[in-house]
């Protein structure tokens, strides 16, 4: 894989990997599996809220007032 940075993402990448001294490919790598979890937990949030929420309505519709 490739990837291509403009250059001011390739300065910032790079200023952040010395501020933590590490490499800018680690930075970059726990930046992914960061996005990554985060989506994917939000995706599976909406899907379980989805399914769930119908089935609650009323009782949550009867808290509400």
């Amino acid at each position: 894989m490739t990837l291509r940075l403009t250059d001011d993402e390739a300065s910032a990448l790079r200023r952040r990997s010395e501020l933590e001294a590490r490499s800018m490919q680690e930075v970059a790598r726990a930046a992914i599996r960061e996005y990554v979890e985060n989506h994917s937990r939000a995706e599976l949030l909406d899907q379980v809220l989805e399914q769930e929420l119908p089935r609650y309505a009323e009782a949550l519709e009867r808290l509400g007032h």
